[in-house]
């Protein structure tokens, strides 16, 4: 199926690896032009050069160093982009962290570096792009949240982000539909990549993580990042223009919320 996505411009953020890279990496197989961007500059390059193998053109895949946490660094990557690409049609907000254990011991400092590292991120990054979307005609906006948002589970600080990152999700889409921009969310159960936090502990505890699976994740087997990108690159494609304010869960049928 041919998405029609061949030469929109897009910024992923966080995607020197795992879903944000994946989802770079269905993007560009479609022929799209992809801004990445990440704090780690030697493992944002390795990205950076490994798409670029598999794009058309070398220029169609560029990277930014930043730190999304603060404003500036926001800014930096969406400028980038429209300079490099001349537009933006398409915006992938995946950038994100949350620390913290139960609530009497999770200071203000690790609720604070939650909302500072998810949250306002993607609000910045949409503020920013709105605009540029606008100037097309139209675009897509991608929150890539959790089953956590959807349900109580997981950390929760990161219960709590990811929550507000599909309710923005589903502001932004009523906002925004008079312009022709569709919002939608994508919501991962558990997937395991190269140096992500599952992958971490099946190194570290292979017995519980199997246990984990067998009670957990139905189809046996953690979800892969590829499986992310393959959704993101459709929701981002004219294929879906019917959908939007929408959470799409892709979780294997990890998650119980029957909505």
């Amino acid at each position: 199926m041919d998405l029609g996505l061949a030469g929109k411009a897009a910024v992923v953020t966080g995607s020197s690896r795992g879903l944000g890279f994946a989802s770079a990496r269905a993007l560009v197989g479609e022929g799209a032009r992809v801004c990445l961007c990440a704090r780690g500059a030697e493992r944002l390059a390795d990205a950076v050069d490994e798409l670029r193998g598999l794009a058309d053109t070398e220029d169609a895949v560029v990277g930014v160093e930043a730190d999304l946490s603060t404003a500036d660094g926001v800014a930096a990557v969406i400028d980038h982009a429209v300079d490099t690409f001349g537009g933006l049609d398409i915006l992938v907000n995946n950038v994100g962290k949350a620390g913290g254990g139960g609530v009497v011991d999770t200071p203000d400092t690790e609720w604070q570096a939650a909302l500072d590292h998810t949250l306002f991120p993607a609000i910045r990054a949409s503020r920013q792009a709105v605009p540029h979307l606008r100037q097309r005609g139209g675009g897509v906006i991608i929150m890539i949240a959790s089953i956590w948002g959807r349900e109580s589970g997981g950390r929760m600080t990161y219960n709590a982000v990811k929550a507000a990152e599909i309710s923005l999700g589903k502001a932004l889409a009523g906002q925004l539909a008079s312009d022709n921009i569709r919002v939608n969310s994508v919501a991962p159960g558990s997937v395991s990549f190269p140096g992500g936090s599952w992958a971490t502990r099946q190194a570290e505890d292979p017995e519980g993580m199997a246990a984990f699976v067998a009670r957990e994740l139905p189809f046996g087997r953690f979800g892969r990042a590829e499986e992310v990108g393959d959704v993101v690159a459709f929701l981002a494609s004219s294929r879906a223009s019917w959908i939007s304010g929408a959470c799409i869960t892709v979780d294997g049928c990890q998650s119980k919320a029957q909505f």
